[in-house]
């Protein structure tokens, strides 16, 4: 076997083995480069640059340069950006810019092999002249080369600059062997740039359809608008404190980026399953609220007790004139303005419990059914009693706004959640997210929900949605049923969570150690809410 045909066995071999390279790369930027440099090597051109079509296919983009000689490297993972113009495609009027070498290489289709740019007539090299004038160099082969995709759509020109003689050193052409290997580079480098910006287009539609789900649930509510966008921040957040933790329990926690784009996805859809929840629970603001506010009709029934009491008063004065008798007039008004007080206060009562609180006293409870007791006209002409038992329920609910079978209906969110995410066939990388996403309501003492998982039943990533789910709700400023906290109120209330096993201490500690909370509070929460936090304060943490 000759020399010949050793080295040309030599080269091919190289290329399989640049081709296999190029399929496993998943870095734009370094698969750029290995494609020039892999040209460069073949056929041992001392420089090199490589273009991609511009997205509007208006021109060509510079994408990675290297000179050898003249140590310069550029884009990839030199650090350098490149900041020369790009190559237009067309001229002003409209025509092909074809006196551009790697323009028409890129606009015919064709592999354009110059032994010398000096001596050719049909390109411009005024450029390349005005470069070589500035740094003494001599630019002479070279070897222009469209890479196309499946599509015959070209994506890119692979060009090298002056081919070394191995053996003398000088520049000499680019031979027709060195030709087909690089047309052949060409054509592997295309199909593997294809396929990652096939993949990265999957992607970007994946999580963009995402984000219009978290998009469409959070205004869906107008009381919950960003909750599905702040809890993935937050929750990165936390993710990337634990894997900064040197020491302690979360010591060997560690998030590799694709553990992080897990974690992502898993908080865009960890609330997926609001879809299902009907808007008169998402959205009740006080206790009365279905449709409307039903304290405005008891308000109007209130009007009607007041109207009858005065009518009551009328008719009294006007029976003892007609009798002929001496009305007591004083203990007459004096009782109807008692009456019509009880009423204002009564209304009042009414008003201010039908805004959910933190807690509602039994008493309250009894004045309530106190004040259904009494009786009015209904517009039909019955005698009814003043609250219905509709109202009695909801106006005696101890915590926020909605019943024990609301409660329900937004506690089975997370249900479907799971049921959604579940039932989607996600890749391996993405295989625990429907984990992720469905755990943030449990506890650590297994008395959350819907599953009554424990600590150790979950994974960590779950336990920090957990965290981000609560932190982001006692701190969330569009919420119907309650005052946005300050800092300090969130975390003290969280503390006292760490303390009745709710949240995971290990991971509550380095929320606050890290200063996770103060990061969220300068980007998401209002000024007022910024308030001093002094952690030695807050219940359970041990520094």
């Amino acid at each position: 076997m000759g020399k010949l045909e050793t080295s040309t066995l030599d080269l091919v071999e190289r290329l399989l083995e640049i081709g296999t390279a190029l399929s496993a790369e998943k870095d734009t930027p370094r698969l750029l480069e290995m494609i020039l440099l892999g040209a460069k090597e073949i056929t041992h051109a001392d420089g090199g640059t490589l273009y991609r079509v511009s997205g509007d296919h208006e021109s060509l983009e510079f994408a990675i340069i290297r000179t050898d000689s003249l140590d310069i490297a550029m884009g990839g993972t030199s650090g350098k950006e490149i900041t020369f113009p790009n190559l237009p495609l067309h001229r002003d009027d409209g025509t092909p810019n074809t006196n551009m070498v790697a323009a028409c290489a890129a606009l015919e289709r064709v592999t354009i092999n110059i032994p010398d740019a000096y001596e050719n007539t049909t390109y411009d090299f005024s450029g390349t002249r005005k470069f070589d004038e500035s740094t003494g160099y001599r630019s002479k082969s070279f070897l222009t080369v469209p890479m196309a995709n499946h599509e015959n759509e070209v994506i890119g020109v692979l060009q090298l600059l002056n081919k070394i003689d191995p053996d003398s050193g000088e520049v000499v052409p680019f031979s027709p062997e060195d030709q087909r290997l690089v047309e052949s580079l060409a054509s592997q480098a295309a199909v593997a740039l294809t396929n990652q910006q096939l993949i990265a287009n999957l992607r970007e539609l994946f999580e963009s359809f995402i984000e219009m789900i978290a998009s469409a649930i959070d205004d869906k509510s107008p009381y919950t608008g960003g909750h599905c966008r702040r809890v993935p921040e937050l929750s990165m957040m936390l993710a990337d404190a634990c894997a900064r933790t040197q020491d302690g329990p979360l010591a060997e926690f560690d998030m590799s980026p694709t553990d992080r784009y897990e974690l992502k996805i898993a908080s865009w859809l960890h609330d997926c399953g609001k879809v299902t929840t009907p808007e008169y629970v998402v959205d009740k603001a006080t206790k009365l609220e279905t449709i409307y506010d039903r304290v405005h009709t008891v308000d109007t029934r209130f009007e009607v007790l007041k109207r009858d009491a005065e009518i009551e008063l009328l008719k009294a004065r006007l029976a003892a004139l007609e009798a002929g008798e001496e009305a007591d007039l004083a203990a007459l008004e004096s009782a109807f303005e008692a009456r019509v007080t009880q009423l204002d206060d009564d209304r009042e009562f009414v008003r201010r419990h039908n805004v959910g609180g933190e807690f509602m006293k039994d008493d309250h409870k009894a004045r309530v059914r106190q004040i259904a007791e009494n009786r009015w006209v209904a517009p039909d002409g019955t005698e009814q009693s003043f609250l219905t038992e509709n109202e009695i329920y909801n106006l005696c609910i101890e915590r926020g706004t909605l019943t024990d079978e609301e409660r329900e209906v937004i506690n089975y969110h997370i249900t479907a959640t799971i049921k959604m995410l579940e039932s989607l066939p996600f890749p391996k990388d993405l295989l625990r997210v429907p984990e992720f996403a469905g755990g943030h309501h449990e506890k650590m003492d297994g008395s959350g929900y819907p599953r009554g998982l424990k600590r150790d039943d979950m994974s960590v990533q779950a336990r920090i949605m957990g965290i981000a789910d609560i932190f982001e709700a006692l701190t969330a400023a569009d919420r119907p049923y309650k005052k946005a906290k300050t800092l300090s109120e969130s975390l003290k209330i969280m503390g006292f969570m760490k303390k009745d096993a709710h949240i995971d201490p290990d991971l509550f500690d380095v929320f606050l150690r890290e200063k996770v909370w103060l990061e969220y509070a300068n980007s998401f929460l209002l000024p007022e809410q910024i308030d001093e936090v002094d952690l030695a304060k807050v219940p359970g943490y041990e520094g």
